[in-house]
């Protein structure tokens, strides 16, 4: 008759001291073995705190010499024993082994991740394992806390979680940087009658692609229910291999009815500080290790997010504090241009040294969908700049009257037979609303400090990489 198994103890559950000193049992993967064949010691760590914990292991056991003396990094564990208080420095308990079980060893000589510093860029190519370093790890236990603490925001703001589609047959930002979906046979496809690809006969009747974005859909479901929200993978094919571009990530779009772009600033302004506030709270020792791993102390401009009046200055001011500035930029400021990301850091970081939102962007530079302003050159739109990184939100007030949008988007070459649905929306009780996207990547890059959106995101796909 089998009896049951001691539960599992969890190494964040010890060192937050919410376990009572004496019998536990542990499970986890060996960081490191040092010792002889009277005694060793374990650092194990389970995956649920940056910290790992010190076993001590008597050479007595009955496995100690076959098992135990063979364990090295990357093994995997089960040890049941005594939590006791630790006499060592730098650690408050220590697990004194009654019996270890071993699940799997790992070869030193094969085994890719070694008790080093290790690049990035190397980490990238065992991305199957990068999750058992301290870095990742703690990458990615910010990422999941990050995520639920947005979930969490708009929960307790009234918005509804929606899911929006990942096929579409229309570009909503008009880039034309799409991934295209298809089941016709790519080596013959049907062709139409001006040698075309005849997509009439496609899965869907008409050329689809993944989507770039939700926004759209979420406009829909906004003018209906009130605030809703997307949070899920969007893809563009855009052929960058720099540290700030995916082919796949996370984005969060809010949309939301009656809403205008003073409103839509200040609820990204809430947002970011609800989520700097609970990675603070809850994620200090994955903070504390990535801060230095890195040698970037992201700490004091989230405190600044908190701490500091997120400041408010429109496009044209911003062009005018920068070429005041007597600063030399790389690329020259000019009304009309787009902001680079020197000139948004310059604002954030050196001007206003807070937050800052610029809003009232000339209309070249936008999307179809942001509203008109009064004067003819310039749309709602706003970006978040925050020290240390630059923009990481992007949002505006949707155009809502059905004439103007229709000529935004005939001014910008985009046919309207695909979107005639989006169109019903003003057509049909059309009312002032807004929105933004925050890419959850850029986010994280923002809060760690890591330089680069591949290692923010457990699997990166980008240009020539689709590992995994």
């Amino acid at each position: 008759m089998s009896t049951a198994r001691e539960a599992l103890t969890t190494i964040a559950d010890i060192h937050a001291e919410r376990v009572a000193l004496g019998k536990v049992t542990i499970a986890g993967w060996v960081r490191t073995r040092r010792g002889s064949k009277k005694f060793s010691f374990l650092e194990v760590n389970d995956g649920t705190s940056g910290r790992s914990l010190q076993v001590v292991i008597d050479g007595s056991l009955p496995n100690y010499e076959a098992e135990i003396l063979a364990l090295t990094t990357g093994a995997s564990v089960r040890v049941e024993g005594q939590l006791v208080s630790s006499p060592g420095q730098g650690q408050k308990f220590e697990l004194q082994a009654s019996s270890v079980k071993v699940y799997g060893l790992a070869d030193p000589e094969k085994y890719p991740l070694q008790k080093k510093d290790m690049t990035y860029e190397y980490l990238r190519d065992v991305a199957h394992l990068r999750g058992r370093t301290a870095t990742f790890a703690g990458i990615f236990r910010i990422r999941a806390r990050v995520s639920q603490a947005i979930h969490r925001f708009f929960s307790d703001n009234g918005f509804y979680y929606i899911h929006s589609p990942l096929l579409t047959t229309s570009d909503a930002e008009g880039a034309g940087e799409t991934f295209q979906v298809t089941t016709l046979p790519l080596a013959q496809p049907p062709r139409t009658a001006t040698g075309g690809i005849d997509y009439s006969k496609d899965f869907f009747g008409a050329q689809a692609m993944l989507c770039v974005t939700g926004q759209l859909e979420a406009e829909a479901l906004a003018l209906g229910l009130g605030k809703v929200y997307t949070f899920g993978p969007t893809f563009r094919a855009e052929n960058s291999n720099t540290s700030r571009h995916l082919s796949e990530f996370w984005m969060i779009e809010p949309e939301m009815a009656f809403y205008e772009l003073e409103d839509n600033m200040t609820l990204a302004q809430d947002m970011i500080r609800y989520v700097v506030k609970d990675v603070l709270d809850h994620c200090a020792d994955d903070l504390e290790n990535i801060v230095s791993r890195n040698g970037v102390e992201t700490r004091e401009y989230l405190r600044m997010a908190l701490e500091r009046p997120f400041v408010r200055v429109t496009y044209t001011e911003a062009v005018d504090i920068l070429k005041a500035s007597g600063r030399t930029f790389e690329y020259p400021v000019e009304w009309g241009e787009d902001l680079k990301s020197e000139h948004e850091r310059y604002l954030c970081e050196e001007h206003f040294k807070a937050p800052t939102i610029v809003y009232n962007y000339p209309s070249v530079l936008k999307a179809f969908y942001m509203y008109q302003n009064d004067d003819g050159k310039t749309v709602r739109a706003m970006d978040l700049l925050m020290p240390g990184i630059g923009e990481v939100i992007g949002g505006s007030q949707r155009e809502d009257r059905e004439h103007v949008l229709l000529e935004k988007m005939k001014t910008k070459g985009i046919p309207s037979e695909h979107l005639e649905w989006y169109i019903d929306l003003r057509r049909f009780g059309g009312v002032p609303h807004s929105g933004f996207g925050l890419g959850l990547e850029r986010l994280l890059v923002w809060i760690t400090g890591m330089g680069n959106v591949r290692d923010v995101i457990p699997f990166p796909r980008v240009p020539g990489v689709c590992k995994f």
